[in-house]
């Protein structure tokens, strides 16, 4: 809102009263409005994007059910024998591919393992594959797609070209050929392997995003007023261009922890002794018919999982767009 006028007259011969009448105008109309509609009245101030974001994020119930759903299980993936208190290693033959029992609700596969504490001790390898990928994948995506939407020319070519030789490799394909070299059945090949192939998904949303920003005015202002590039990248732009990133890595976190499970299915991801949805199911694959608890448990908890963060994605989404609003 533009200021009252206050007449030269007012002020340059002295006139006490009228400048003082202009100025408590003045005064007034920049106060905030209070309590219905008068001044003061803090519900009526303007809210950030992040601050606005959560306030429907806290009454979407999508919300709140995927991330109460998340919470536990990263609880259950750092301490779980919270709810199984028995050895995921530990087998007995004599009671292989039983149904449930007093005890073992889940019952057992084929080397008499109880499928209820593998399926609690899994969430571990596919929560941690899914959050250290994610984090990987968006961390190199940003910093290469921040700075050639920045910078642009030869450096936003070359970039563009090697994500463009990454997006052509079929992402299972490359998960046979880069992980049937590793003899290591942790879980930090395959983080590497899905960020390898996970970043430039990334990098061209970060590119768009920060390319978008430093167009409008508030960047060009700082540039004229002597800003160097660093402090425009981290104050002004960087936290305007982060929104769209952080729900593209929302929901690309639960492909990831399904990419996961599906390369160990094949043999190529994480390997035993770890205790993964993936190995279990791939075990389980082959006697569906004799034994079919096997693989309807770890691949119920590997859906739910899934879904879970996919719909956490989508309210973040919907949160932040603001062409929803």
């Amino acid at each position: 809102m533009p200021e009252p006028y206050v007449p030269k007259e007012a002020i340059s011969h002295g006139d006490g009263a009228t400048a003082n009448l202009a100025m408590s105008e003045a005064e007034s109309l920049e106060k905030p409005p209070g309590p219905g509609g008068g001044p003061g009245d803090p519900s009526l101030k303007a809210r950030s994007l992040w601050s606005d974001a959560w306030h429907d994020l806290r009454r979407n119930p999508i919300f709140i059910i995927s991330a109460l759903v998340i919470l536990f299980l990263i609880v259950i993936a750092i301490w779980p024998s919270l709810i199984a208190s028995g050895s995921p290693y530990k087998a007995d033959l004599s009671k292989a591919q039983r149904g449930a029992s007093p005890g073992h609700p889940f019952g057992y596969d084929t080397q008499g393992r109880d499928v209820y504490t593998r399926v609690v001790y899994g969430a571990r390898a596919s929560i941690t594959v899914g959050i250290c990928a994610t984090a990987g994948a968006a961390l190199l995506g940003s910093v290469l797609g921040g700075l050639a939407g920045f910078f642009g020319g030869w450096w936003d070519a070359l970039l563009s070209r090697i994500a463009d030789v990454f997006f052509g490799i079929p992402i299972i394909l490359g998960g046979l050929v880069f992980l049937s070299v590793v003899t290591s059945g942790s879980v930090w090949p395959v983080v590497g392997f899905i960020v390898l192939l996970g970043w430039p998904q990334i990098s061209r949303i970060a590119r768009g995003s920060v390319v978008t920003i430093k167009q409008n005015d508030f960047v060009q202002a700082a540039r004229a007023l002597g800003a160097g590039n660093g402090r425009m990248l981290l104050r002004h732009i960087a936290p305007n261009a982060v929104a769209p990133v952080i729900v593209v890595a929302t929901i690309a976190l639960g492909t990831y922890i399904a990419l996961e499970a599906t390369l160990s299915f094949l043999g190529v991801g994480l390997k035993p002794p770890t205790v993964s949805w993936g190995i279990d199911i791939s075990d389980a694959a082959t006697r569906i018919r004799n034994a079919p608890h096997m693989l309807l448990w770890p691949a119920g908890a590997l859906s739910i999982t899934v879904l879970a963060f996919i719909m956490l994605g989508d309210a973040v989404r919907d949160a932040l767009d603001p062409k929803l609003r």
